[in-house]
């Protein structure tokens, strides 16, 4: 008589239940395994963010389980039945979590957005000074210390890049083991690119650096394999300080005996920034017993002339140091204009610091004579007619002064900042019909003969 009235209760429960269960069944049956996988994360999901807010009862559940058993089949019926009605909340809690993630990934694709937007995207081809990243393949530590000094500007200057990147390689080229079935001829070259990448990843490689490089590959691919190894490596080191000391320091030797003649009892010297071969031509004719004095115009960022100028009256040169903006205050003073070069091309444009074309214009306007003193290994079979085509940015910190100086050195540092992009170009093109005369080693030539050099040097640059 027990079981009737048993039999009577459970049908009305269980039924919906059973409903519910194989109506599932055959939604699930039509799903694929992916998404039933989906859609038991998404379960467990709600289940566990429903338990957190109620306080996890199911724990108060299970004890009737163990003291009424009858009472217990009607129990766990209500918790299924709210696991059911979770169930369909769960796609739209994870649809809100798709939602924010998207809203995330859009607010910093919008930022990235407006900080290009606000960057000088015109200017974006420029070589930009970057850190030197992780060293990818077997990079010697001679250049990962170099590529730190070059990303740093620690060593600048064409011929001060030139010199450190040649010396560099000697120590490569002491180190280097040919391996076993290789020749030094062959293998030397492969191993020394990815040397050469590192540095051009770390800045720009500059005209005499490439010239250099390409007379060094020269000289490695015509090395004799019959020679042992060793004599090999100190053939080519042998070679790279020939290199070293005829094209650079034996041409500044030439180039100071020749510019220095043509300064004068009384002239007025202005010179731009900072350049080694003409600061050897200032001090060659100071030291002749000259009697001239020196006008250094400088300009930021990196504001190089302050160290000509402290050079140069160290040594008794009588010294007047003034910024850009004040040239044309002194201009008409001035006998000569003497400027370095970075680089000289085929149609007689000089690649130089920024502020040497302001320079070289303005002494034209005056009809002053300007001179530049430039090595022939700075000289590129390239034409080039703008600095926009091709040019580097100088590092972005600069330093203000305030008058009067209350505030801190590291509150005057200017930075990118949210509504202001700093621009340094570090060079400009000079041309050729504001150039009076150019001074190399192998004499003066005028700037509309500068394709002859080649032909001077026998095809050797």
């Amino acid at each position: 008589m027990v079981p009737a009235p048993m039999l009577d209760v459970h049908p009305p429960v269980g039924a919906p239940n059973g409903e519910a269960s194989s109506s599932q069944q055959k939604s699930q049956k039509q799903m694929t395994k992916a998404e039933r996988r989906e859609l038991q994360e998404r379960q467990r999901a709600a289940k566990a963010a429903k338990a957190a807010a109620n306080g996890a009862p199911s724990k108060p559940a299970a004890k009737p389980k163990e003291s009424a058993p009858s009472g217990s089949a009607a129990k766990p019926k209500p918790n299924r039945v709210s696991d059911a009605q979770a169930r369909p909340a769960a796609p739209a809690a994870a649809r809100a979590a798709e939602k924010a993630k998207a809203g995330q990934a859009a607010a910093t694709t919008d930022a990235m957005a407006r900080t290009q937007a606000r960057g000088l995207l015109i200017f974006s081809h420029f070589g930009l000074p970057k850190p030197v990243s992780a060293a990818k393949g077997d990079i010697h530590p001679a250049i990962v210390r170099l590529a730190l000094q070059f990303s740093t500007f620690k060593i600048t200057g064409a011929n001060a890049r030139c010199i450190a990147t040649l010396t560099a390689f000697k120590t490569i080229i002491q180190d280097y083991v040919t391996p076993p079935n290789h020749t030094l001829s062959r293998h030397l070259m492969t191993y020394l690119s990815p040397q050469i990448s590192h540095l051009v990843a770390a800045r720009p490689m500059s005209v005499t650096m490439g010239n250099a490089i390409r007379q060094l590959k020269l000289e490695i691919s015509g090395t004799d394999p019959d020679l042992p190894e060793q004599d090999a490596k100190d053939a080519l080191c042998r070679k790279i300080d020939t290199y070293m000391r005829e094209r650079i320091l034996i041409a500044d030797q030439v180039i100071q005996e020749t510019a220095s003649s043509k300064i004068k009892d009384g002239d007025v010297i202005l010179t731009y920034a900072r350049s080694s071969v003409v600061e050897k031509v200032l001090l060659d004719a100071h030291a002749s017993g000259r009697d001239f004095s020196v006008i250094v115009v400088d300009s930021r960022p990196m504001l190089e002339g302050k160290r000509l100028a402290a050079v140069l009256s160290e040594a008794g040169i009588q010294c007047t140091y003034l910024l850009l903006p004040a040239l044309g205050s002194v201009i008409s003073e001035v006998s000569t204009v003497l400027v370095g070069a970075h680089s000289i091309h085929t149609n007689g444009a000089v690649y130089s610091r920024a502020g040497t074309a302001l320079v070289a214009m303005m002494a034209k306007r005056h009809s002053v004579p300007v001179v530049v003193c430039c090595e022939t290994y700075k000289f590129s079979e390239t034409i080039q007619l703008d600095s926009f085509s091709k040019n580097e940015l100088a590092p972005v910190g600069d330093l203000f002064s305030s008058f009067p100086n209350t505030k801190p050195r590291e509150s005057l540092t200017l930075e990118n900042q949210p509504n202001l992009e700093i621009l340094n170009p570090l060079y400009d093109l000079t041309p050729p019909t504001c150039i009076t005369a150019v001074v190399t080693e192998v004499g003066v030539i005028p700037p509309n003969s500068i394709s002859s050099i080649p032909v001077a040097l026998g095809r050797l640059l």
